[in-house]
């Protein structure tokens, strides 16, 4: 970058830095917190890694407009009434930006969501009571296995936290495997000596690079989350010897999660091949949030397709 525009940019950040103000700027700093969340009615919210969401601080309208807009002239767009939306990378760290103006909604408001800088395990996960004992043993054994696995919950469950501990039992139990990571936003961590983070944007989507993948001889192939035609692109490559690998879908529960992935292939113009999705996807986690805390309320064992219907067995 020349000298002139690095110096821009210098200032640019200094300024986002500024107004952002010191409450922002601590949590995005505290490795704990994963995401900040801005209210309508001015409360900030934070998620802490491995707990959960509280209000932390205020911020009035006039500062948080002012935050939406700096973010959305460093994105190079704007945002006005008739284009009250922007999602983007924050420039400061690149996290998943996500602004939002009237009349979408009644006052300034926006979330931000951090790169874990800090990996919540699967030790953890026990310790906190989230994860039982023979839960933690089976997801050891399929990794170990190179089985399949497809984490799912609700919005703000903790995919990607959980994402990230089953990644780091698969770096600590195979560490000479190669791991491929696809994701629209860096949010998966990766301890494997041989990783390749591949990310997403507008002109190349997953499925053109889960195609890439496959010449970068990956043994295992991981992607943030699935949200589209790439389902069909990944179910094939896990079954076609790249077996072992990790992926997220949004869905309520693990049998909702199997039926998801087949709606999502059909954004590929084919029908949804429930026996591709039963060979491919071996394992399916589900993770949710009680009025205690999170758990991990199923471990699905997926054997098959027989008679119109998946062969599961709850673990």
């Amino acid at each position: 970058m020349p000298a002139a525009m690095a110096a821009k940019q210098e200032r640019l950040d200094q300024f986002l830095v500024r107004i952002l103000g010191k409450d922002i700027q601590s949590y995005l700093e505290d490795p704990q917190i994963v995401e900040i969340l801005l209210n309508p009615d001015g409360q900030v919210w934070v998620d802490v890694l491995g707990g959960e969401m509280a209000p932390r601080s205020r911020l009035d309208a006039g500062q948080a407009r002012m935050i939406i807009d700096t973010v959305a002239s460093m994105l190079g767009t704007m945002i006005s009434a008739d284009s009250p939306i922007i999602s983007g990378e924050l420039p400061l760290d690149g996290s998943r930006f996500e602004g939002l103006i009237p009349p979408v909604v009644s006052a300034p408001s926006f979330s931000i969501r951090k790169k874990a800088l800090l990996v919540f395990t699967l030790e953890d996960y026990v310790r906190k009571g989230i994860l039982s004992e023979n839960q933690y043993a089976m997801i050891h054994r399929a990794v170990d296995s190179r089985q399949n696995i497809l984490v799912c919950g609700g919005t703000g469950t903790g995919k990607t936290t959980l994402a990230n501990a089953i990644l780091h039992a698969v770096s600590e139990r195979t560490p000479e495997h190669r791991i491929v990571i696809i994701e629209d936003t860096r949010e998966l961590q990766c301890t494997a000596p041989n990783a390749v983070f591949l990310r997403s944007s507008d002109r190349i989507d997953m499925t053109r690079l889960l195609r890439s993948t496959m010449r970068l001889r990956p043994d295992r192939i991981v992607v943030g989350e699935v949200r589209g035609a790439e389902a069909l692109a990944l179910l094939k490559a896990w079954n076609t010897g790249h077996p072992g690998g990790v992926g997220t879908v949004h869905a309520n529960n693990a049998q909702a999660a199997l039926i998801r992935v087949g709606q999502l292939i059909q954004e590929a113009n084919v029908p949804p091949v429930p026996q591709l999705i039963a060979e491919a996807v071996n394992v399916v986690i589900s993770i949710r949030r009680t009025a205690t805390g999170r758990i991990i309320d199923e471990i699905l064992q997926v054997n098959g397709w027989k008679d119109g219907a998946f062969i599961t067995q709850l673990v």
